[in-house]
């Protein structure tokens, strides 16, 4: 499936909307861009670009098992 940008004039928005809900779900599905979904886009750039760079740290399961139980047990007390 392929992804495209669109920017739409707001006189025809409306129309272009309803050509677009004639088509099925597994033809067309309208991704809304609105803050919550450019923010975890751009969160998900910086991320992509340090793991790029190799400036990621990775862990294990078991690393990061230990480190959530460290963190519960740090806020617990």
């Amino acid at each position: 499936m392929q992804t495209i940008r669109l920017r739409i004039n707001d006189k025809i928005f409306n129309h272009f909307l309803w050509l677009l809900q004639r088509f099925g779900k597994d033809e067309i599905e309208i991704i809304n861009e609105n803050n919550e979904y450019r923010s975890v886009q751009e969160y998900l750039k910086e991320e992509l670009q340090l793991l790029e760079e190799g400036k990621q740290k990775y862990l294990t399961p078991e690393e990061l098992d230990k480190h959530l139980e460290q963190t519960i047990n740090k806020h617990e007390d």
